[in-house]
This record gives structure tokens, C-alpha cells and sequence, in this order.
């Protein structure tokens, strides 16, 4: 009896083609590798049974991307450095790159959890690729354009911030291809025992689910485990508008640990990220409210949102989550502030009258968390600006 012929090798889902180029020579040949190197990795997780591609070969493969991406992302971040592009750019472009790799990394690590692991995970990769060509590095093309034109860098990204964002088309036919990619797949594994009613139920299932997998992880920071600064912010400005709406007063409480590189110094990058995770989970444990969140802000500074608080309020909650990573009691013996990790924190609360109030609020809490440190750290200061209650 003759042997089934072979399955077809998987299809690449994603295609370089000159919608993807930024104009920049470095980055765009970066980029068509990144490309190669994600489809060769799409390739290795959708072999077929007997093709001898082992788990420690899909490592290899996964390694040589991330290796790849991480080295892509430090010549992008020089490049702006070096162009003097402007800072506000810069903070969000390094922060998509960090979540990048805590958020890959951490779905590769818990894989073996996922339903789908693979679609899954090629989901997302396709999704942020597409966000990271066509979206900030488009973005920061334009910005660079514009200042070898003259244009100084904060107008540059004035003007960009007004720009109509034409990666977003393309982006929604990238991802919609992909699912196409991965329907057609599943439809010719299940054309033998299935209807056609039942294959349009199965696959709609499974689409719906992979996007609920992917929001979570959108919104999720991959080495704490809490909201992201794309999830806060999305949330401070509904919930600016709630509380403008209600007449209510919204408090934002800033925390950076105190010294946090000294330990990072002393201890190693592990253990900084350990003691990341236990700062988080100590914070979390005191905002307890349905709608309060706590959020990483960026490196070691963390957000927390408290809805219908005043500063009084806010203050005490801070207080208390200031003692409670106090209490955790871990080792800095490199910090001049205490002989334990600490934290200082910034609070400002107001009742919010425009859209603009967030901005304004953030930047109390900042300068309150400034303020903190110059008086000790390991202490909670007020924005003197602050709503009265």
C-alpha cells in the first residue's frame, strides 16, 4: 500500500514586501531578518509529526530570534540617541521593545499551559511585529526625516503626534491574513470528519479565544504579572473622563524603588527582577478595590490609580504600601537608606475637569515622588498642588 504523501511545509505568515520599509537601509535590512527569522520559527513550530524537528531545534530557532531582536532594538535605541530624537519618543519606543521580550519570553516559558501554543504564539509575534515596523518605527522614520530637514526634534514629534496613522490598514490586513493562514490549516485537517457548519463554529471559537489570549497579554507586564503602561494609561483616561463626569476626585500614587540599580549592581539582574516580582506583589496586596490598579510605569517605577480618592485618602493607602514593602524585609546592603529594599512614593489626587487633568495629575505624582526622594526616600509626599478634600 502506498505512503501518504507528505504535508506541505507550513506557509510563511509573514511576506517583506516595500510596505514594511521605513526608508532607514540599517533598519529595514534588520528588519526583512527579523522577518526571515520569524517565519523560520512559524516553519519550526508547525512541522508535521516524523519531521524531526525537536524541542531543543525549536529552542534553537527561538533563541536565534530573540538573540536577534534584543540586538535590533539596542542599534534602534542608539540610532535615536545619536539623532537626538526627541525623549517622549525614545521612553515609548524602549518600552515596547522591553515588553517585547519579557512578554515573548514569558509566553515561550508558560507555552505548555496554552490551549493553542503555537497560533498562540505566532499570533502575537505577527501582531507586534506588524506594530513595531509599521507603527513606531515608521513613526520614528517621519521624525528623523523631519529633522535632517531642520525641523527640531519636538516639533518633529509635535507634528508626528498629529499624523494620521497609515500603518494601521496595513496592520489589520497583516493580522486578518494571518488568521486566514491559520483557519485554512485547521479546515484541511478537519475536512474529513466535519461539516462545514461545525469547521465555521470551531474556528470562530478558536479565533475568539486566541484574541482574548492576546489582550491578556497586551495588557499584561510580563515580569510582574500586573497592567502594562499601555493598559494604565488606556485606563486613566476613562477613568478621567468617569470621574470629570461624576464630579469625583481620582488619585494616582507614583512609587520607584529606592536605589533599585545599586541592588541590581550587588545582586544581579535575577535577583533585581525577583525583587521586582515581591515589591509588585506587596503593592498589589494593599489596592484591593474592583477599580483601583496597579501598574508598571516603566524599569522599576510602578502607578497605582485610585478611583474616588482624595489625597487623605490616597495618602494613607500609600503609607501603608510604603510599610508593606518595608516589612518584606529583603537585603540592600548597598542602599544609604535602609539596610532593606524600600520604596518612596508620590501622591496627587484631583477631580478631574478636562482630558488634560491626566497629564496634569501624572506630573504631580511625579514631582511628588521626586520630592520624596530628596527628603530620605522610603517615604510618601503629597503634590502640594493637590485637590483639598
Amino acid at each position: 500500500m502506498p505512503s501518504a504523501p507528505p504535508s506541505p511545509p507550513p506557509r510563511d505568515v509573514f511576506v517583506w514586501d516595500a510596505t514594511l520599509l521605513t526608508g532607514l537601509d540599517d533598519v529595514d535590512a534588520a528588519h526583512h531578518h527579523l522577518v526571515d527569522l520569524f517565519n523560520a520559527l512559524n516553519r519550526a513550530l508547525f512541522q508535521g509529526p516524523g519531521s524531526g524537528m525537536s524541542d531543543q531545534a525549536q529552542q534553537a530557532v527561538f533563541d536565534e530570534l530573540m538573540a536577534y531582536a534584543r540586538q535590533h532594538f539596542e542599534e534602534e535605541e542608539q540610532l535615536m540617541r545619536d539623532a537626538g530624537l526627541d525623549e517622549r519618543h525614545r521612553r515609548l519606543h524602549e518600552r515596547l521593545h522591553r515588553e517585547f521580550v519579557e512578554q515573548v519570553r514569558s509566553m515561550w516559558d508558560t507555552r505548555g499551559q496554552l490551549r493553542d501554543p503555537a497560533e498562540t504564539l505566532m499570533g502575537f509575534l505577527t501582531a507586534w511585529l506588524g506594530l513595531h515596523i509599521m507603527g513606531v518605527d515608521q513613526s520614528m522614520a517621519r521624525q528623523l526625516a523631519l529633522m535632517r530637514a531642520g525641523v527640531p526634534a519636538s516639533e518633529a514629534y509635535a507634528r508626528e503626534e498629529q499624523h494620521p496613522d497609515r500603518g494601521m490598514a496595513n496592520l489589520l490586513r497583516m493580522v486578518g491574513q494571518l488568521y486566514h493562514v491559520l483557519a485554512e490549516r485547521n479546515r484541511d485537517l478537519e475536512r474529513a470528519n466535519a461539516t462545514l457548519e461545525q469547521r465555521v463554529r470551531e474556528r470562530t471559537a478558536a479565533l475568539e479565544a486566541a484574541n482574548r489570549r492576546l489582550e491578556a497579554f497586551s495588557r499584561i507586564d510580563g515580569l510582574l504579572g500586573i497592567a502594562n503602561r499601555g493598559y494604565f494609561d488606556e485606563r486613566l483616561r476613562e477613568e478621567i473622563a468617569r470621574h470629570a463626569r461624576q464630579g469625583r476626585p481620582l488619585a494616582l500614587v507614583m512609587f520607584d524603588v529606592d536605589h533599585f540599580k545599586r541592588y541590581n549592581d550587588r545582586y544581579g539582574h535575577q535577583a533585581g527582577d525577583a525583587c521586582l516580582q515581591a515589591v509588585a506583589r506587596a503593592l498589589q496586596a494593599q489596592f484591593y478595590r474592583e477599580p483601583d490598579l496597579l501598574a508598571r510605569y516603566g524599569g522599576e517605577e510602578l502607578v497605582a490609580l485610585l478611583a474616588d480618592t482624595d489625597a487623605d485618602g490616597a495618602r494613607l493607602v500609600a503609607e501603608r504600601a510604603v510599610a508593606a514593602v518595608r516589612a518584606l524585609g529583603m537585603p540592600h546592603e548597598d542602599s544609604p537608606t535602609a539596610p532593606v529594599v524600600t520604596v518612596s512614593a508620590g501622591v496627587a489626587s484631583r477631580t478631574p475637569t478636562s482630558s488634560a487633568d491626566g497629564a496634569c495629575l501624572l506630573h504631580l505624582a511625579d514631582e511628588a515622588l521626586y520630592a520624596a526622594k530628596r527628603a530620605g526616600r522610603d517615604r510618601v509626599v503629597v503634590a502640594a498642588a493637590t485637590d483639598s478634600p
